[in-house]
């Protein structure tokens, strides 16, 4: 697999969890998700950042999932988009 396929996959893969927050944002489940747009909004980070923070959380969360062969952990996951600007596993 060449550099520019796996540039391909990660365009894909972020487009998917950008995709994903914006059907959270636009169905407010859960509700975490808008609370939190609304919150970076007010503390003047751009939209496109706060979608990027969000699918962050969302890769994080999932990826712990597979790694830990769990469910999705909502209330996990949650926690973290509350905790955003810190990003999961980042150290204050």
């Amino acid at each position: 697999m060449s550099e520019h396929d796996d540039n391909e996959d990660e365009a894909f893969a972020e487009e998917a969890l950008i995709q994903a927050i914006e059907n959270q944002l636009a169905t407010a489940e859960p509700p975490a998700t808008l609370a939190t747009l609304n919150k970076l909004s007010l503390v003047g980070y751009a939209r496109e950042e706060i979608l990027q923070l969000m699918a962050m959380v969302l890769a994080h969360e999932i990826k712990a999932m597979l790694d830990e062969d769990r469910p999705f952990d909502s209330a996990a996951y949650e926690q973290a988009l509350r905790a955003l600007p810190q990003l999961p596993n980042e150290t204050s």
